[in-house]
């Protein structure tokens, strides 16, 4: 898995997230193909900040030409979202360009409520705070794309199993 790496340094730095999207659905036993890393996270100044430095020291940067620090200002950040109806904030690794971690701008659910079903996974030792199966039906419903509507039936045959 890409991001080992990346979960690793967030637990050193007591980051509060859940992972969410398509790595959420293979840590739940789906069997599907994707590439980014989509994270939920506690969006308070004091997380934020150290989730910047922690991708930051993996060597991350912003996908678009912007200060990572205004996504940690809650003005600028919700300005985004409102205006340029941002849904998440993209970094991509310096050297591997495959490597793409999109980190929600809102909160479609509570988070302290979704943190607090969180599950924690192991990978090759390593825990892997994941979105609970419940809150991960939910988020899809929500988005309601058609790859999501598709993962919510694949979640629900796994879940009869």
């Amino acid at each position: 898995m890409y991001y080992l790496e990346v979960f690793d340094k967030l637990n050193k730095a007591k980051v509060r997230y859940l992972v969410v999207g398509g790595v959420a659905l293979v840590l739940h036993g789906v069997v599907r193909l994707t590439a980014d890393l989509d994270l939920f996270v506690d969006l308070n100044a004091n997380n934020l900040e150290k989730l910047l430095k922690a991708l930051k020291e993996l060597g991350y940067k912003p996908k678009l030409p912007v200060n990572p620090k205004d996504f940690a200002d809650n003005t600028i950040r919700e300005k985004w979202v409102k205006e340029k109806n941002m849904k998440v904030f993209s970094f991509i690794h310096s050297k591997d360009d495959f490597k793409v971690i999109d980190i929600f701008a809102n909160e479609p659910i509570p988070f302290n409520k979704a943190y607090s079903n969180k599950q924690t996974l192991k990978a090759e030792g390593i825990g892997i705070k994941t979105i609970s199966f419940r809150d991960l039906i939910t988020l899809k419903k929500i988005s309601a794309r058609e790859q999501d509507l598709k993962d919510i039936e694949m979640l629900e045959e796994l879940r009869k199993k």
